[in-house]
């Protein structure tokens, strides 16, 4: 009858052709170098400020993945969202965006650097005072698309968010809500001159929708979308 093979034993013997100092020397280098995940991580951590722009090869980039800063600007104003460095983030980054980062090193023989965020403040691990979008500085207030993740937008979130894009846009909305709560008021309750009391009553609401708005946004800390966009507090 032949013996039944360990493969323990096999695979030990098989090691044993290796040298063993060489072979720890070879593990002790690939456990000591950072994983190409870490290496960007590590990227991400430091201070943009510091860093130049990526040293694109321009034959090679897609013009569809190319922003302009007034371009960026104009969409966080109007979903209120915030752009900001990427070491703000506190959400987890998805390997695809790691992949594609990847790509687009060895696409362009360069380390990729100097990352911005996309996304809403409650995403961001910000200072005292739903969809990210990931992209790389190009310089000169250009930006390049590497990768976007989550959900899509409420497509009422423009809406929703309106109010609060411009202090123009605040006062409109006041007016509109003050004129629209006044006419809903029965007549006669004031005075027996219906313009008079009409009048009176928006003077009224006006005033104190006004200030129930603004003792909230004091309150909070708040401020409208197009001073906020690039803002690192959350009491902005």
């Amino acid at each position: 009858m032949l013996d039944k093979i360990n493969l323990k034993e096999k695979l030990d013997a098989e090691r044993g052709k290796c040298n063993e100092e060489v072979l720890l020397q070879q593990v002790n280098q690939l456990l000591s170098k950072p994983t190409f995940r870490e290496e960007i991580d590590e990227r991400i951590s430091e201070n943009s400020n510091f860093k130049l722009p990526n040293n694109f090869q321009f034959d090679l980039l897609e013009t569809s993945k190319i922003y302009h800063i007034s371009q960026i600007e104009k969409i966080c104003i109007n979903y209120r969202l915030r752009f900001l460095d990427a070491k703000f983030f506190k959400g987890d980054i998805p390997q695809e965006a790691y992949s594609t980062i990847k790509d687009l090193e060895n696409k362009h023989h360069i380390k990729v650097d100097n990352f911005k965020i996309i996304a809403p403040a409650k995403l961001f691990k910000l200072e005292n005072a739903d969809d990210p979008i990931l992209l790389a500085s190009m310089g000169n207030d250009y930006y390049y698309f590497i990768h976007k993740w989550g959900n899509d937008m409420n497509p009422f979130r423009k809406l929703l968010m309106w109010p609060i894009k411009t202090f123009e846009n605040f006062m409109v909305t006041l007016f509109a809500v003050s004129l629209l709560a006044t006419f809903l008021v029965p007549s006669g309750l004031l005075s027996e001159n219906n313009t008079t009391e009409k009048l009176m009553l928006f003077m009224f609401m006006i005033k104190w929708m006004g200030t129930i708005a603004l003792y909230y946004g004091f309150a909070k800390g708040k401020n409208f979308s197009s001073a906020i966009w690039q803002s690192k507090y959350f009491n902005a």
